[in-house]
């Protein structure tokens, strides 16, 4: 496969599957180790699904903000001085001295993603765009297995099937729209995940009735979106709590997000990775930033003044069966509170239900016997975020997500972005130095530099 103007075969130290935010960094990470090194360059290539990047495009809903503060980018937290952190993306956007008169920690979620754009487009010739990785294998040759060599298979926008070589590949597929069981998206029912796209895509005046089902910031946020696009519909919360639960945001609570605290998690005991979910989940999962809590109970309060009622919020409720008519969707709503069933019709109906974490089984099809699990059958994962290997296997597969019960809470999150792509960059790199000088011709190399 010629990607990019490179001979198809070229043997990649990295294919990385996906070019999110994550495998972005990994991305820096790797040209600025070249940069240091230029006579050891990292070969990498990414491939990314979609035509051109996006990162929540669905979601980039109006004054929303980010949930982290603009310095825990892909890059600073790793090397405060790479040109592509988003102090670099304002001052080359003309913006930095007003960004710093806001006197705001957070950008809105549509001036990052204007940074991430910014950034990919310093990267262009490291990613192939509308190209899906469907299976990694091990590389053969005349029968037999190539040591240390990936089979990477791809598929591009035309339907062509196509193959590269890898020592090593970075999984960062991101996560999976998570609906409830027995649900199904269609025309009026659509996941988060979609918002913006379904919303766009319909007449205004014909959506009377709206139904938002979550507990969480995204929920939340399309609550209070469709309230105020749709001035004349009734917009429905259905919340699986009683209400909305703040997000713990304060100093002591965020230090789990804390690159020290993978250490502390990975090398823990059972107690103390039970303690770290039981006690922290309420700063990311299922929890709601206090601005858009406010925000919501001010509207309602605001209807309760003027005598009409238009925001509804149906706490310890679930949806337990969807039916659909000609001109509308009708859902069964089911009360924890009081066992009471009602059953509402609605013209759009958003599950704001959440995501199924990376499963790299899916593309490592029967290879994936080659990597061991724990008790509980999830992947073991070693410190460097590769996967635990079953044999004497010399190329490696890292995970970039889907590894919380290894990591933690940061796992797949944008708080430790830039310094977990760092340690797998690094990972790479040391493992290659390994292969290519023996373990006798490192420890050489080492008193020599010594």
């Amino acid at each position: 496969m010629d990607i990019a103007g490179r001979p198809s075969q070229e043997i990649y130290d990295v294919v990385g599957i996906g070019f999110g935010p994550s495998n972005m960094s990994l991305a820096i990470a790797l040209e600025e180790h070249g940069a240091s090194s230029p006579q050891h360059p990292i070969r990498s290539h990414f491939f990314e699904r979609q035509p051109r990047f996006g990162w929540h495009r669905n979601m980039l809903l109006p004054s929303t903000t980010m949930q982290i503060s603009f310095l825990k980018d892909l890059v600073t937290f790793r090397n405060p001085v790479s040109r592509y952190s988003f102090i670099s993306f304002l001052h080359a956007s003309d913006r930095l001295v007003q960004f710093v008169n806001n006197q705001d920690f957070y950008p809105t979620r549509l001036e990052f993603h204007q940074y991430l754009e910014w950034a990919a487009a310093g990267l262009t010739e490291r990613v192939t765009y509308g190209a899906e990785v469907t299976s990694i294998r091990p590389l053969t040759e005349a029968g037999a297995e190539a040591p240390g060599l990936l089979e990477i298979e791809v598929r591009d926008a035309d339907g062509t099937t196509s193959a590269v070589t890898a020592r090593n590949v970075a999984i960062s597929t991101g996560l999976v729209p998570r609906l409830p069981e027995g649900m199904t998206a269609g025309e009026r029912v659509w996941h988060s995940s979609e918002f913006l796209g379904r919303f766009n895509a319909q007449d205004p005046s014909e959506l009377r009735s709206v139904a938002v089902v979550g507990a969480g910031q995204s929920a939340a946020e399309i609550t209070r979106f469709l309230y105020d696009s749709l001035p004349h519909a009734e917009v429905s919360a259905v919340i699986p709590s009683y209400g909305y639960s703040v997000a713990d945001d304060t100093p002591f609570a965020n230090q789990v997000f804390d690159p020290n605290a993978v250490d502390e998690y990975y090398f823990g005991t059972e107690r103390a990775r039970d303690s770290f979910w039981r006690y922290h989940r309420n700063t990311n999962y299922s929890v709601v930033d206090g601005d858009v809590i406010r925000a919501l109970y001010q509207r309602s309060y605001d209807e309760q003044v003027r005598g009409t009622r238009r925001l509804h919020f149906r706490n310890l409720t679930r949806v337990s069966e969807i039916a659909h008519t000609e001109d509308a969707t009708r859902m069964v709503l089911h009360s924890v509170l009081d066992d009471h069933t009602e059953e509402l019709a609605v013209d759009a109906l958003v599950f704001a239900t959440g995501y199924d974490g990376l499963d790299p089984a899916r593309l490592l099809g029967g290879f994936d016997q080659n990597f061991l699990r724990d008790a509980t059958g999830r992947h073991r994962v070693t410190r460097d975020y590769r996967l635990v290997t079953a044999s004497d296997l010399t190329c490696d597969v890292y995970l970039q997500g889907g590894t919380e019960h290894t990591h933690g809470l940061t796992s797949a999150l944008l708080s430790n972005i830039a310094v977990r792509s760092g340690e797998i960059a690094d990972s790479i790199v040391l493992r290659r130095t390994e292969r290519e000088l023996g373990r006798g011709g490192l420890v050489e190399a080492a008193r020599s530099a010594a």
